[in-house]
């Protein structure tokens, strides 16, 4: 099972990142035995923002992905950099965490973006960053009274939040279908794949190893410390990270029956013609809407359309997904009379049936940031400061995200397939007020 120096890693997904993100910085496989102070396992913007914050604190971090960086969810979303849940709102999260844990993760959400675009900035990594906003709108008149909830919600955690009416939205998306929409200032949208290549270069520059082509086959506990093996070598360390989400496989098996995985479909159109993508979201802001069964958009550099979609029945979905979302693309943005798809490409996520993020412990010295129920991006940067404090002795009942006991849920291949299955429920839903 050696890998040689001589071994073809696999290739991107075929998406437009892919395509589109600047050269990866040049890495290596593992074929030695090396020491540490962390050894994080995971090669996604999660564990390279956790080397980095690390590196930058002197503390010595080696990254082991499987793959390429990036290679996982962290390169295959749609690049929407968001400092909030998808379905708890910060009063849901003080009475179900409790005042002080759910205190600090409203906190930590909320500065999320900031601190991904923050840092974007210090290392010019070349991602295509746009910090313009992201926007919640209400996809029907009675979602508003949602929105207005949750406008007051994050108001009154001192939160960069606007609460915009039909009209606002429809100046800054290009379309009238829209009732209103919640505006967090501080959001917007990067090449993910491309910023999880730049985080992997500045770790390295600041002194953090990576290694690619270097899969994790086992972990063990042995005179008070981690060894963790590969295929052609090991790394030693005091303590742990697996920043795996939903790409975790049989290295901690009870972690990866805590999940249920959902495959998630990514597309973009041909580059637009000027005069159209002039009219089609004009403010370049990043946005998704009130359905459960989200409808986002955005735009790229070249004036493509990015949007996504989740089928309840993944069979022959490349040729199901074309006329679905050229559908999609029809109602919100009429004046697009090309909805050819130029790229199609999909990711998993990692859901859990309480929707939060989360951490766990799972052993002395070991911790495992997990389950963004798509938000990763975000809060995957963001975990990366936090890591590097909990690796500083933080303890991991202090940190942004709450600690959770790991819970298995029996069935979980089946439970995969029932929660594609409820997207037609949830659409059901979303034609109700």
């Amino acid at each position: 099972m050696a890998f040689s120096s001589s071994t073809v890693l696999p290739d991107h997904a075929p998406s437009l990142w892919a395509a589109t993100a600047p050269p990866a910085p040049e890495t290596v496989q593992l074929t030695d035995a090396v020491q540490a102070d962390v050894v994080i396992v995971g090669g996604g913007v999660t564990g390279l923002s956790s080397a980095l914050h690390m590196a930058e604190r002197g503390i010595s971090a080696v990254v082991l992905e499987a793959a390429r960086t990036g290679f996982g969810g962290s390169g295959r979303n749609s690049g929407h950099i968001i400092p909030a849940l998808g379905a708890r709102d910060p009063d849901m999260l003080v009475a179900k965490l409790g005042a002080d844990a759910g205190e600090r993760m409203i906190a930590f959400l909320r500065d999320s973006a900031s601190l991904t675009f923050d840092l974007i900035r210090k290392y010019g990594i070349d991602c295509d960053a746009v910090q313009n906003g992201w926007a919640q709108p209400a996809h029907r008149a009675s979602r508003m009274k949602v929105l207005e909830r949750r406008y007051e919600e994050w108001t009154r955690r001192q939160t960069r939040v606007d609460l915009l009416d039909a009209g606002a939205i429809a100046d800054k998306l290009g379309t009238d279908v829209y009732h209103g929409a919640l505006f967090m200032r501080t959001g917007g949208h990067v090449n993910p794949l491309a910023l999880a290549q730049g985080l992997a270069r500045a770790a390295m520059e600041q002194g953090a190893r990576v290694y690619t082509g270097s899969p994790a086959l086992s972990v063990e506990r042995a005179d008070g410390k981690w060894r963790v093996a590969t295929p052609s070598g090991q790394v030693i360390a005091e303590r742990l990270v697996v920043a795996t989400n939903a790409y975790t496989g049989a290295l901690i098996p009870q972690l990866a029956r805590s999940l249920v995985r959902i495959i998630n479909y990514q597309v973009s159109t041909h580059p637009m013609p000027k005069e159209i993508a002039a009219g089609v979201i004009p403010s370049d802001i990043s946005s998704s809407d009130t359905r459960a069964d989200l409808y986002p958009f955005r735009k790229d550099r070249a004036g493509r359309l990015v949007t996504g979609a989740t089928l309840a029945l993944p069979l022959n979905m490349d040729a199901r997904i074309r006329p679905w979302i050229a559908e999609r693309i029809g109602n919100a943005f009429p004046q697009i009379t090309d909805r050819r798809l130029e790229y199609v490409w999909n990711g998993r996520i990692a859901l859990t049936p309480n929707r939060l993020p989360r951490i766990h412990e799972i052993g002395p010295g070991a911790i495992s940031p997990i389950a963004y129920n798509g938000r990763g991006m975000a809060i995957g940067v963001a975990m990366g400061r936090e890591l590097a404090d909990w690796a500083e002795g933080k303890s991991a009942d202090a940190l942004g995200l709450p600690k959770l006991e790991i819970t298995p849920m029996p069935f979980i291949s089946s439970l995969g397939r029932l929660a594609q299955a409820a997207l037609v429920r949830y659409r059901q839903l979303d034609a109700r007020d």
